[in-house]
C-alpha cells in the first residue's frame, strides 16, 4: 500500500479514532464506540473502511490494528537515499573517509596510521590556517565529530597537523581549500 492511501485512509477523524483506540486495546465495535464517544453507525463505516484499506483485521471476532502496514508502505514506496556527496575529491581517501564517518561523525578512530591520517586530515580541515584556538574551542569542534575529543585533539598534535602551546591551539598541517 502507498503511503499516501495510508494517510487517506486515517484522513478522516472518525476513522483515526477507531483505528487510534483499537491500537490502544479496543477490540471490539462497542468497545470502540465506548472509547471513542461515536455513534455505533459511524464507528461500524470506520471499520469496514480500515479493514478495506488493510489497517484492521478481524480475527475470532476481535478487531486488530495492521501497524505493520505503516513500515511496509515505508519500506516499498520510499524514495531511494541521495548519493553521498564523496566527502573528498580523491577517491581512495573518500573511501576512506566513507568508512569511517556516518552522519557528520568519526564513527571510530582507524587503528591504520595511513587511515587514520587521511580522517585526522578530514578533521583538522575543521580550523582555520592562521588562526589561534583555546582549548575549550578545539574541544568544542572536536566534540561534534567524536565523544572521546581528547583523543582526537592528541592525534591531531602528533600528526603535526595542529600545534599547541599554554592551551593554545593552531593548525600547522593537512591540505588548505584556497578555493
Amino acid at each position: 500500500m502507498r503511503p499516501e492511501a495510508v494517510c487517506g485512509l486515517l484522513a478522516e477523524e472518525e476513522r483515526l479514532l477507531v483505528f487510534s483506540a483499537v491500537v490502544l486495546g479496543a477490540s471490539t465495535p462497542s468497545a470502540v464506540a465506548d472509547a471513542t464517544a461515536l455513534p455505533a453507525r459511524d464507528v461500524v463505516r470506520a471499520i469496514q473502511r480500515l479493514e478495506q484499506g488493510g489497517l484492521l483485521r478481524v480475527a475470532e471476532g476481535k478487531l486488530f490494528a495492521d501497524r505493520g502496514t505503516f513500515k511496509d508502505a515505508i519500506r516499498e514506496y520510499a524514495a531511494p537515499p541521495a548519493a553521498d556527496e564523496p566527502l573528498d575529491p580523491d577517491q581512495a581517501k573518500a573511501a576512506v573517509l566513507r568508512a569511517f564517518i556516518r552522519d557528520g561523525r568519526l564513527t571510530s578512530v582507524p587503528a591504520a596510521r595511513g587511515k587514520r591520517r587521511v580522517v585526522l586530515e578530514h578533521i583538522a580541515a575543521s580550523f582555520e590556517p592562521g588562526i589561534k584556538y583555546p582549548e575549550r574551542a578545539v574541544d568544542a569542534v572536536l566534540r561534534a565529530w567524536y565523544d572521546d575529543y581528547a583523543s582526537l585533539r592528541r592525534f591531531l598534535v602528533d600528526e603535526e597537523l595542529m600545534a599547541r602551546d599554554r592551551g593554545i591551539y593552531w593548525r600547522t598541517g593537512g591540505p588548505v581549500d584556497i578555493a
